[in-house]
């Protein structure tokens, strides 16, 4: 069995209730045989001062329930639709093949896993100063990045997932919006990099509070029976080759967001497929004016043009208005019976879009 094929994802839930009671209960419920490589939490605080403590709150919990072996925390500030509070844990299955190392940098929680057939980094709950812009918010936060991927011998060109929580993503601050702001200093950390197997498969997102949060997982393949391929859609322009139709101002510069749809992770027995934030989206151009189903299905069909026949494993929706949760969890649930699914309550990057898919296939060779 190959090493993709050993990771697994789990969604826990709490029910409504006081905050340290639902906290606790999230990290009660944590059941998994393996090595635990990542937390991403989902709730609402009220103010960013609420964000930090509780924050700290979940650092403190995962201290005493992982002791010495910390995966990597992100606590993102997006309302949970229809739960307390909802939390995704990444983790491996234990191998005798695998080398697992919990370690930190600055202070940050990361994961390294190598074995025969490469290296693998799991970083992130990277974050900076609430107190800075979103440009050196984000400027800061990738410093972080790269100093961690120096000090495991990787580069910016071997992060193959990225997961960008962006707070009020579509505002300004003056004449600069905030996610353009974030893809100038992402492109000019990339420009560190050839990227000869595409850039990452990412998902830049809205969040309530927060400032701007990064996760990123990075491989590096030693055997020549594993390789990484980015995937297009037919049907879309790659985002990193959008005209300056699309794009916003943030001072001077104007640059194209850098991922792929999607990544596949290729091996002898399979592949996974690192789904990217998926919208409805044709060409360069949102779908406007037909309400969130018909942008839903819109966003379903660009999935499956990149996965083809490949089993949805996980999904994770984002949708603008909570009035579209239970019309989009009915066919969320008729549409993928079978896949792990959570709803979160955010702005996507385009103001026009109302829903955001995301995700992870597999296919069996």
């Amino acid at each position: 069995m190959s090493y993709t094929d050993r990771l697994h994802y789990s969604i826990y839930r709490a029910a409504s209730d006081e905050f340290p009671l639902m906290a606790e209960n999230l990290m009660r419920q944590v059941a998994v045989d393996g090595h635990v490589l990542r937390l991403v939490i989902f709730g609402s605080p009220e103010d960013n001062e609420q964000y930090m403590e509780r924050r700290s709150f979940f650092r403190g919990l995962v201290q005493k329930y992982f002791k010495d072996c910390l995966p990597v925390l992100s606590y993102v500030a997006q309302p949970s639709l229809g739960d307390g509070l909802v939390m995704e844990v990444h983790y491996c299955e234990k191998s005798e093949k695998d080398e697992v190392k919990y370690k930190s940098f600055a202070g940050f929680p990361y994961v390294v896993v190598e074995n025969d057939e490469g290296r693998f980094i799991y970083a992130g709950g990277l974050y900076s100063d609430l107190v800075y812009d979103i440009d050196t918010q984000s400027s800061e936060i990738f410093a972080a990045a790269g100093g961690i991927l120096q000090e495991e011998g990787l580069e910016a060109g071997d992060i193959v997932r990225q997961w960008n929580y962006i707070e009020r993503i579509t505002d300004w601050d003056g004449p600069c919006q905030h996610y353009q702001m974030f893809n100038n200093a992402r492109s000019s950390f990339y420009a560190c990099s050839d990227w000869e197997n595409g850039y990452p498969a990412a998902t830049g997102i809205g969040t309530d509070l927060g400032g701007v949060l990064i996760d990123f997982d990075a491989v590096k393949f030693h055997s020549p029976s594993c390789s990484i391929t980015p995937i297009d859609n037919r049907l879309q322009i790659a985002a990193h080759a959008y005209s300056e139709n699309v794009l916003k101002e943030a001072g001077v510069v104007k640059t194209t967001p850098k991922f792929e749809r999607a990544k596949s992770l290729d091996s002898c027995d399979g592949r996974m497929i690192y789904i990217s934030g998926t919208a409805a989206i044709r060409g360069e151009d949102s779908l406007t004016g037909v309400g969130v189903e018909r942008q839903y299905e819109i966003t379903m069909e660009n999935i499956r043009e990149l996965v083809s026949d490949a089993d949805l494993e996980i999904l994770r929706v984002y949708l603008k208005h909570i009035e579209d949760y239970d019309v989009i969890r009915r066919r969320m649930d008729c549409d993928c019976p079978e896949s792990l699914v959570s709803f979160m309550r955010s702005d996507v990057c385009r103001s026009e879009l109302l829903i955001e898919i995301e995700g992870i296939a597999r296919q069996k060779r």
